[in-house]
């Protein structure tokens, strides 16, 4: 990636970063061990993707950064609860996140359960408190498309669908399905909350962004699957080869690794169509789309 990018991306992860570490509570704030698991799950790790989406949409937008910065940590911080939950014995059963032990292995199990709750109701939290449109309706909508994206019928679901898969043969458009839910859904939270920061843009254009994100979320994944076949433990930060380890269906084991990176790189051209008629207004998000489909891990 070019090193205005990087620049960029750099400036957009210190921002959350710092924004997090003041919104997360003080670990000399009880409880205690619970504040410091928060603290612990999300800060200091991770290339926070779904964030730098949220800020290249709210600049597409011409939405005020401050705003964009609340509904970026927001979608992070369910992000986050996610990765907590996903990894406990009873999900994944994973001893590795972002290069050091999982929360439940640093901590405990019944912490670990506390701490997704605490980040997934703070996010809920952030959005509330703070104006993040000068439309309280807008306002509704974006607190409403973070929460069905992150339940049942968004995150949580595709979850319980992939849980269900194990050990099954799935079609193409199942493991779709699965992953515009479970990968998908916050992905797309994440640009139309950065979007929606600002009144600029019309419904037409929205769903020109939606559809835009549809296909960087189901991107997101054919590459994780793909970094999951070819990466290494030390490279990833998490255990590589747990799919395959625990039978899951995903797109290298449906397609294989040539098909599946053929399929990445036909998502990314249909995302980049998508924001055609934004012109380089849209020049950000090309650019965090091409990240997401290169990332080495």
């Amino acid at each position: 990636m070019s090193a205005d990018f990087q620049n960029w991306a750099g400036n957009c992860q210190a921002r959350i970063e710092t924004f997090l570490d003041s919104r997360l509570p003080a670990t000399d704030c009880v409880p205690i061990r619970l504040h410091k698991a928060m603290r612990y799950s999300v800060l200091g790790g991770g290339k926070r993707v779904r964030p730098l989406l949220s800020f290249a949409a709210g600049e597409l937008a011409g939405a005020d950064v401050g705003r964009v910065t609340v509904a970026a940590a927001a979608v992070e911080l369910i992000h986050a609860y996610s990765l907590v939950h996903d990894d406990l014995p009873c999900m994944d059963d994973d001893i590795l996140r972002r290069g050091k032990p999982t929360c439940h292995i640093e901590f405990d199990e019944a912490t670990a359960l506390l701490t997704g709750d605490s980040l997934q109701t703070l996010a809920f939290e952030l959005l509330a408190e703070n104006r993040l449109s000068d439309s309280a309706e807008t306002q509704l909508t974006m607190i409403a498309q973070l929460a069905l994206a992150s339940g049942s019928r968004g995150m949580a679901g595709g979850q319980a669908f992939d849980l269900d898969s194990v050990g099954k043969t799935l079609a193409l458009p199942e493991l779709e399905f699965m992953h515009i839910h479970k990968t998908g859904a916050l992905i797309r939270a994440a640009v139309m909350l950065g979007a929606r920061c600002s009144s600029r843009l019309n419904e037409a254009q929205l769903g020109k962004l939606d559809h835009f994100a549809k296909c960087v979320g189901l991107a997101f994944q054919v590459v994780d699957d793909l970094l999951d076949t070819e990466a290494t433990t030390a490279t990833l930060g998490k255990t590589a080869g747990k799919d395959a380890e625990n039978n899951k269906p995903t797109y290298v084991s449906i397609l294989g690794i040539g098909q599946a990176r053929e399929l990445a790189e036909k998502l990314q051209y249909d995302a980049d169509r998508a924001l055609d008629d934004f012109g380089e207004t849209a020049f950000r998000l090309r650019q965090v789309t091409e990240f997401i489909i290169k990332r080495k891990f």
